[in-house]
């Protein structure tokens, strides 16, 4: 449930960046003015200084001149001091910022800082001067005069000092009553910013704290008093609807509580249908024992009164009836092969969707054998396989039946399964007969390349007999018979080895058990030495791949016994990254030009065609007198693992 709360009218966090900027402006204010009374405050203290110095270099200045008649040489000093005091009156006149050093901006002040400069200016600099130019004579009397107007100077500097001091003791009066006030503004925010912290976050979330604690003790009449329309009174707000919500929810809670119990239940059973489904559709049974047990947890499922389930033949446009259940002899009877597009279930078939037939509501649906027999609701699900659809099931049920969302989507899905069974089965079969398939063919080249050549040569051996005994030539005759005798013990043996070999058994993983029981007794029937020697580290094989691997090597053997007049026969196994069998003997060899132009021998081809079905590459390597070597490799990425 979405919740529409009213946008804040004023929001929590303006407040507090308000007070927050305001306090912030007020110290900045306080503290600025009481730094612009400090600067004052120095700049006063450095004018207070200069000025005090004007009187001390006038009375310097005094005691040079009355010295200056003894000692002509202070002259220039005297000059220097004149000039001294002249630019200390300019600097208190103009100020400098830097150091700093001002005077004060009072009116009394400047106008007795301009009666110290008028009477420097205008009557003792001049004085100074004309007594720097007088001789020894009238000199005694010009310094009487000169130190006069030296003290009137002096006492018009004392009252400008005075006046600057008065100033200075006022504006640090002014500094320190502005620290207090800064003192005094920083304890009054911390207050106010304390108060409305309380107010605004504090006092809200101890409300907001209490309601949920109430909550949890499950006191859902909870409310919370909304105080504003801020961030904290949407949060009151949302809480509020929060516990109506949570209130209405607890009081139909046993009613949801038993509704979900219920939908779980149904989800259950949907999932242990599905599951028995599949594990029993997986198992390998005839088609009629597959959608019999099918139909039997079906309808014990949906308590239907009858279910069928027919298959289609697409080249007919039949729909016959594979297994039925629960429904009469005579709707078996009548609806036991259908065509395409008659009836309801034929034209469900033609449009290829599920439909769910209520016969109450059907007039022509009284002309149904299914509704004289008292069924009302009719469903028609079908059964697919890789899109390929392959027929399709019903139900039957003789009172209403509605089907849900939920419930269409699982019967779709079991048809699905049902096909895909019934697919896996056909493909299995084809895949055994084609297996069935090879096998007779490979027997039938093993006979070809073996005991049909020792019949041939028989045949010709007999008529070759015939005739001698026609003609009387008993001689002849009696040479025959060994030739004869020999012909029939080579095709006997024969036919024993390929008994032998098509009897030949595996156990499960134990290629190298059978390996070894085949040389022993090619090594015991034939005298020749056989060695095997094994290196096997790899995963082991499935059996088909076995199978072929142990007729490749009877095969071989098999040419080395006819054919190879050798000694001796080496067996090599290599099963590490990719697997690799050779078979080599120290025989009389061929030559593999003549041999591939020969089709009377078959058994090179039984060999390559029995690696090619394990994806192998089989090489054979000869010459006339340096034996023969069978090769087989087996890639890795190629190898299947059992």
């Amino acid at each position: 449930m979405r919740l529409e709360l009213p946008p804040p009218r004023r929001s929590l966090s303006a407040k507090i960046v308000g007070a927050i900027l305001g306090t912030l402006a007020l110290t900045m204010a306080a503290t600025g003015g009481a730094l612009y009374l400090s600067w004052q405050l120095e700049g006063s203290a450095a004018a207070l200084n200069d000025t005090a110095s004007l009187r001390m270099d006038s009375y310097r200045l005094a005691a040079g001149l009355e010295r200056m008649s003894d000692q002509p040489g202070l002259r220039p000093a005297l000059l220097e001091q004149l000039a001294a005091i002249d630019a200390t009156l300019s600097q208190l006149r103009g100020g400098d910022p830097q150091r700093p050093l001002q005077l004060p901006p009072l009116a009394s002040i400047r106008a007795s800082f301009e009666r110290v400069a008028i009477q420097w200016r205008q009557q003792l600099a001049p004085a100074t001067r004309a007594l720097l130019e007088l001789q020894d004579g009238p000199r005694q009397g010009a310094l009487r005069a000169y130190h006069l107007q030296t003290e009137r100077f002096v006492g018009q500097v004392s009252a400008l000092v005075q006046l600057i001091e008065q100033d200075s003791e006022r504006r640090a009066g002014w500094l320190r009553a502005s620290q207090l006030g800064l003192l005094g503004l920083a304890l009054a925010g911390s207050v106010s910013l304390i108060y409305l912290m309380y107010g605004l976050i504090i006092a809200p979330v101890n409300r907001l704290h209490v309601g949920m604690a109430r909550m949890r003790d499950e006191q859902f009449g909870t409310r919370l008093e909304i105080d504003g329309r801020d961030e904290f009174g949407q949060l009151g707000l949302g809480f509020n609807q929060m516990a109506d919500r949570l209130q209405a929810l607890y009081g139909n809670l046993e009613g949801l509580v038993q509704a979900k119990t219920a939908e779980l239940a149904d989800q259950n059973r949907e999932l242990a249908l599905l599951y028995d489904s599949a594990a029993f559709l997986q198992r390998p049974q005839p088609l009629d024992a597959l959608c019999r047990g099918f139909l039997e947890r079906l309808a014990a499922y949906f308590h239907a009164d009858g279910a069928t389930v027919r298959m289609l033949d697409g080249e007919r446009d039949n729909l016959h009836m594979v297994v039925h259940q629960g429904i009469s002899a005579q709707l078996v009877a009548s609806e036991q092969c259908l065509k395409v597009g008659d009836c309801l279930c034929g034209q469900a078939v033609a449009r290829k969707v599920a439909v769910v037939h209520d016969l109450r509501h059907s007039d022509r649906a009284m002309l149904l054998q299914c509704h004289r027999e008292g069924y009302r609701t009719v469903s028609v699900f079908h059964i697919m396989a890789l899109e390929q659809h392959m027929g399709f099931f019903n139900l039957h049920f003789r009172g209403a039946r509605v089907f849900g969302a939920r419930e269409h989507a699982l019967l779709e899905t079991l048809g699905q399964l049902l096909g895909v069974a019934i697919e896996n089965g056909r493909l299995a079969e084809r895949e055994r007969e084609m297996a069935v398939s090879e096998e007779r063919n490979l027997v039938a080249q093993g006979l070809h390349d073996s005991i049909a050549q020792g019949l041939n040569f028989l045949n010709l051996q007999v008529q070759m007999l015939d005739q001698s005994l026609a003609a009387g030539q008993v001689g002849e005759a009696r040479a025959i018979v060994p030739e004869l005798r020999a012909g029939v013990q080579e095709s006997y043996a024969n036919v024993r080895e390929l008994l032998l070999n098509f009897r030949s058994g595996l156990a499960e993983g134990d290629l190298l058990g059978s390996l070894e029981t085949t040389v022993e007794k090619f090594r015991h029937q034939t005298g020749i030495e056989a060695d095997l020697v094994a290196d096997l580290d790899g995963a082991p094989f499935p059996r088909e791949q076995q199978l072929q691997l142990l007729f490749i090597v009877q095969e071989a053997l098999s040419n080395v016994r006819k054919h190879a007049q050798a000694r001796r026969v080496r067996i090599d196994l290599r099963d590490r990254q990719g697997f690799s069998l050779t078979i080599a003997d120290d025989g009389s060899g061929f030559d593999p030009a003549l041999r591939a132009q020969d089709d009377g021998h078959v058994g090179m081809h039984i060999m390559r065609e029995r690696a090619l079905r394990i994806d192998a590459t089989l090489e054979v390597r000869s010459a006339p007198g340096a034996g023969t070597t069978v090769a087989l490799r087996l890639p890795q990425a190629l190898r299947r693992a059992a």
